[in-house]
Parts: structure tokens; sequence; C-alpha cells
């Protein structure tokens, strides 16, 4: 056996000789950002060798200066002999986003507010139909010597007004010495059907309380959790952090890939629910003093592989011509067929999947956004990892889905990050200096730069001179902020490592900008292709509404200067927050909601854009600042002076 020292880490791993580096990270539980998962394109997983020897070649992702300090790629390194290994701090870009983060009450406010505004203005009831009572039932003797089920049934049928009750094993196993502990004096928590009760949980003596339930938005990138009182509806606390499945991959494909091989499937699984969810709910359990028992109902929300990835379903045809999922709609689920970390019996219903590529984390919010009830046409764009689009009304829903990639949430781009603190969100470029002036989040040194960032960034430097309309750094300029490598590959230096006293200079290089443009250009062409085919154009249009992980801080005035969004009256645009967690929310505590949504999925029809015949044209076009047809954008026309 080889050794491995993490020195950076302070962790030993053993492994066989040839396997590569990337691979022992991962079994050690070693975070190494690799957003292609090893196929050595994106050059994040960077290391340093301290020590020994190993078979590996320098790729384009390493200078000269990094080769000789001992920079290797993770995923291009195959170990022969014991070596030492230090993962670079400026790695934590992504695992920063991997921290819990707490709550914003005021935020939270805002997704109650939301759903309030949407169930008034359609009439959706807040109601749950989950209970916690008291009962006294009579013990039993010689003479009523029934089963101790039937005592409950007996109970429920002559007392509640119920003809039958459900119940799992779990119950039935802790039921005799439950009824028993307070001479049959027992709280039980359950659901109401028609004219039968399903049972949760029961518990000895009085012990009548709250009863939580929680909405999840599983994001690719990025995951919340949000815990709600059953009883008043209020937004009790929520949390946050990256999906831990991040390192196997930035994007759904990669992760589908990793989860075909060998026991990938599993292992993602597991990276879902026990390295995420359930350490979030866990986090706020803590912090609010909520017993886990008591978290009785669970509404999810996810795009189509990430639910089934949180299933366990395998779903490598998700990837493949025809793109066919393995479900839309879940079968009834209850969090022990899970390992979640709540009570072993309570409910989990996932948003339904509309195709491969438009999941319910879009069903969720379009219920949110109101579109299924409004006589308006309203483009709804989901920024996310996966550009996810729908236009329509009450009349009609199309969508389509767009392989926009995580750069919106900074995967892709070489100082990346999620929307977290230490993320530069705003960015000016000053015209005479070309020095930026940056606003991070949280007010503190700048660990890399989110998706507003970056639209900030590029709009800047398309208006300042710094890069052409093909996103490739002007040669001409001097300087000290522009520079270029040993491979002519133009960067920009958004904070050097001596200004905020960092290991590294924060950079977006021409590479990163192209990401970028790709990405951008395939929202733009998605909603563009979606649109004509229903033999319209952006002027029919009555509202955008932006949804997604990127923030409130997106500005909208620079998307449309970068092609991103459609140059159209400003005041038609409404950025609309989380909207899929809005949705579950909403599903979580209103019964007509949770009819609606599964309504909703039924509705929406899905374009292929992969098969659509004019939309590979109109990608290509849209992947410069901001179109090859310059005349779409008058507004930047007007800027650059073309």
């Amino acid at each position: 056996m080889i050794k491995v020292v993490f020195k950076s880490h302070n962790k030993e791993a053993f492994c066989s000789k040839g396997d590569t580096l990337l691979d022992i990270a991962r079994k050690a539980d070693i975070f190494i950002d690799a957003p292609c998962n090893g196929n050595v394109s994106c050059g994040k997983c960077k290391v340093k060798l301290l020590k020994g020897k190993v078979d590996t070649e320098k790729t384009r992702h390493i200078s000269d200066e990094e080769w000789e300090q001992g920079y290797i790629l993770a995923c291009a390194t195959k170990v022969i002999e014991d070596i030492e290994i230090e993962v670079p701090s400026k790695l934590s870009s992504s695992m920063h986003g991997m921290k819990i983060e707490g709550s914003d009450k005021k935020k939270d406010q805002q997704i109650f507010d939301r759903a309030k505004q949407i169930a008034n203005e359609h009439d959706l009831k807040f109601e749950v139909n989950i209970k916690k009572k008291y009962i006294e039932i009579e013990e039993p003797n010689l003479d009523d010597n029934i089963s101790d089920i039937d005592r409950l049934q007996r109970y429920v049928r002559n007392n509640l007004g119920f003809d039958h009750i459900d119940f799992g094993l779990s119950l039935l196993r802790k039921m005799p010495k439950i009824f028993r502990e307070k001479n049959f004096k027992v709280t039980i928590t359950y659901v109401e059907k028609k004219n039968k009760i399903t049972i949760l949980d029961i518990e000895s003596g009085n012990t009548q309380g709250r009863l939580y339930g929680a909405a999840i938005d599983i994001g690719t990138t990025s995951v919340v959790v949000c815990i709600v009182d059953l009883q008043t509806n209020e937004v009790i606390d929520k949390a946050s952090s990256g999906n831990a499945q991040i390192k196997y991959g930035a994007d759904v494909i990669n992760r589908i890939i990793y989860s075909s091989k060998g026991n990938g499937l599993e292992t993602l699984n597991k990276a879902i629910i026990e390295e995420t969810i359930n350490q979030l709910l866990s986090s706020l359990y803590v912090k609010n003093n909520i017993l886990k028992n008591n978290v009785v109902s669970i509404v999810v929300a996810g795009n189509t592989t990430m639910s089934s990835l949180f299933l366990g379903v395998f779903s490598d045809f998700l990837r493949q011509e025809p793109y066919i999922p393995p479900f839309l709609k879940s079968p009834n689920l209850m969090a022990q067929d899970l390992g979640l970390n709540t009570n072993e019996s309570a409910y989990v219903y996932l948003a339904p999947s509309v195709a491969s590529y438009v999941g319910g984390d879009i069903t969720a919010g379009v219920l949110s956004a109101g579109i299924w009830a409004t006589d308006e046409n309203i483009l709804f764009i989901d920024l996310g990892t996966n550009g996810e689009i729908v236009f329509g009304n009450k009349d009609y829903m199309m969508s389509c889905a767009c392989s926009a990639g995580p750069a919106f949430e900074g995967g892709g781009i070489s100082c990346g990050m999620r929307a977290s603190a230490g993320a530069i969100e705003k960015v000016k470029i000053d015209k005479d200096t070309l020095d930026p002036t940056l606003q991070i989040i949280g007010e503190c040194a700048p660990v890399g730069i989110c998706g507003s960032g970056i639209i900030d960034l590029i709009c800047q430097m398309i208006t300042k001179g710094v890069v052409d309309r093909r996103g490739k750094m002007h040669r001409d300029l001097k300087n000290r902020r522009v520079r270029f490598n040993e491979h002519e590959i133009g960067e920009y230096v958004l904070a050097f490592k001596e200004e905020y006293n960092l290991e590294n200079d924060i950079v977006v290089n021409e590479v990163d900008i192209d990401n970028f443009i790709r990405a951008k250009g395939a929202i733009y062409s998605g909603a563009s292709t979606l649109i004509e085919s229903l033999g319209m154009d952006f002027s029919v249009i009555d509202k955008v509404y932006i949804a997604g992980g990127i923030g409130n801080n997106l500005d909208i005035e620079n998307s449309i200067i970068i092609g991103l969004l459609p140059d159209i009256d400003r005041e038609k645009f409404v950025y609309i927050g989380n909207s899929s967690l809005v949705g579950a929310y909403l599903t979580l505590i209103s019964k007509d909601a949770k009819f609606k949504l599964e309504e909703i999925g039924n509705q929406i029809t899905y374009v292929e854009l992969s098969v659509y015949p004019t939309y590979m044209d109109e990608f290509i076009s849209a992947c410069f600042l901001p179109h090859t047809n310059i005349e779409q954008f008058p507004t930047t026309k007007n800027l650059i002076g073309e």
C-alpha cells in the first residue's frame, strides 16, 4: 500500500499504485474542487506536491511558475510512491460554499409573504391535515383483552370518527411499551384522509406541542432547508449550504456519469441525504431546540436529476437520446425510506417534474410565480446551474432547458464561488485606471466571484474597452490589471494578493469569460427559440420573472448589455428569488397548493431544444457580446459605439 499525506488537512490516506490523486482525496473525504469530474478540462483541482514522485504531466491549466513550484492536477496524477500533498486554501472558494449558512430573517419573511400573496390572490387555503392529539385509552383486562392495535382502532372509531387506521411496522414495534409507560395515556401524531387516519408517531403521556415541516430546495450547487411551524405556518428558520455532490462534478451530466459507475449512485445519494440535507436539519434542530420526531412533513423540490439522485434511482438514460427520465411523479414516500433525519414516519412529497431537464424545482417555481392564473404573457427564467425557462399564461405554458452549466453560481470560473461570504457580488471598473471597485458579501476580504459579480465584470469590461465582443482582452492595453500568460491567455486581476493578504491573485481569464458567454448565450437563445416556437417574439412579453440562486444583486441593465436578457422595457423585469423554495413551502402548508402543483406538472409542455431546427444557429449567434446581431441590443450598440 502507498501512503498519501495531505499536510493541509493533517490527514493520511492509503491507496494502490496507479490510483488517481482525486479519487484518493474523495475516499479520504477531502474536498478538492473538480467541476469537470476529473476529465482534465477545467483545471480547478490544482494541488501542490511537497514530497515524493507521481505519474503526471503538465497541462495548459498549469503555468510554468506553478509547475516549478510543484503544482499538479489531482485528476491527471497517478500515485506511484509515498507522497505528501498540500491542497491550497484558494480551493476554498467552493469549499466555502459547503459551509452551513444561517438564516436571514428579512429574506425568510419574504418567503412567507410571497407564499401568502399567492395564496390570497388565488384562493389557496393554508391548511395541513397533520395533527397531534393526547388520548386516554381504556386499559386492557381479562374481560377486554383485544390487541393493542385493535384497542387504538376502537378508540379512534368511537372518539375521533374515523373507520380505519394505517400504521407502519416501526410504530407497531414501539407501541406495546409506549402504551404501558403512562397507563395507556398517549399522544398520537396522525394524518387525516377522508374516513381513515395514518398514525405517524405515538408518544407516552401528554406531549402535545408544535409540529414542524421542512421545505427543501435541492439545487445542483446549493441546498436550502426551511423549517416551518405547521400550526402557525411561520417560517421558524432556514439554513443553506453547498450540495455535497459537487465533489463529483459541477453539473448534472457529470454527476449522472459518476452515478453510473461502480457505487457512484450510492455515493451521490449519501452525499445529498447524509452529508447535506441531514446536516442542515441537525443544525436547525440544535439552533431552535426542535425534536426531530416533531418534524412530520417534508416537501422537496429539485431538478429531474437531483430528484432521481435524492431517491437513489438510476438516471443514466436522462443524458442519452431520447432523454427519458426514470419518473416524473414519485411514489408515496416516508422519511425512513430515504434515511432523512426527521420523524421516520414523516411524509415526503417530491414536486413533480415535467421532462428530463425541467424538474420539480420549476413546477414549484411556476406555482409560486402564479403564471398558471394570469392573462399576461410571462417569461420565467431560472438562473441556476441549469437554465430552465417557462413561457406562457393561464391558457398554456411552454418550457425548455438550456445547457448553461454552473457559471451563474460561480462554477466553471477559475475564481468562481457561490453567493456566500467573501464572494464579489458587484463590480465597477474605472474607465481611466481600469481599477475595480468591489462589493463583497459579508464585507470581508474577497474569496472569489459569484454569478452577479461576473455579469457586472463582463459588462464593465466590454463597455470600458477591456475586452472585445468575442470576450478577448485587447492586446494593446498597457495596464497592470490586464496580463497574458505563457499560453497567451489574457486575464484581468480583480484583486492582487497584496491588497487583501491573499495567497493568490483573484483573476478572471478569457477561458472564464468564454464559459460565461456560452452560459448566457444558452439562456438567451433558449428563451428566443421557445417564444419563436409559438410564432411570437420578445415584444409580446408582459413580464420577465428572474428566479434562482444568482441573488437579489443581479443587475438587470448589465444583464441586458452583455446579452443575457432581451433588450426590452426594464419595468417588465422582476426578481422573485428562490421560487423553488417558495413553491415547496406553499405546498407544505396548503393542500390546495399541492393539488395545483400536480396540475401544473401536467399542463407544462416541454420543448427539446437539442433537436429544434433553429436552436443551434441561435445559440451560436448568442455566443457574442451581446449577440452577433447587435441590432437586437440597441442599448449595447449605443454604449460601445457600433
